[in-house]
């Protein structure tokens, strides 16, 4: 009993955050907040220290979906890549989100 207990809390903390999560918001609130704060406007000790822009700016939602989908997936200049951490379908539900923040 014990060794499945175990293999069932190993299997439990090695599935994706993606199974778990139900929309870009909490994937968002997850993975991105941290440094681009709940919304969205960079304005966390790392989002300052790195100079992120604000998500909710026409900067950044002049971008097409495809632009942040591609930021969001490969990285770019200080954006770590997480095609890697995420579904195709959690990115695109991620870039869903950073529209909406801009509303």
């Amino acid at each position: 009993m014990r060794k499945i207990t175990i293999a069932i809390t190993i299997l439990t903390l090695m599935t994706p955050l993606s199974i778990f999560a139900s929309d870009g918001a909490a994937l968002y609130k997850a993975k991105c907040a941290a440094c681009h704060a709940a919304d969205g406007s960079g304005q966390t000790p790392m989002g300052k220290s790195m100079k992120l822009r604000d998500l909710r700016s026409p900067e950044v939602q002049k971008q097409t979906d495809k632009e942040l989908y591609d930021w969001t997936a490969n990285g770019k200049d200080k954006m770590p890549a997480y095609k890697t951490k995420l579904t195709e379908a959690d990115i695109n539900a991620l870039v869903a989100h950073m529209r909406a923040l801009a509303k």
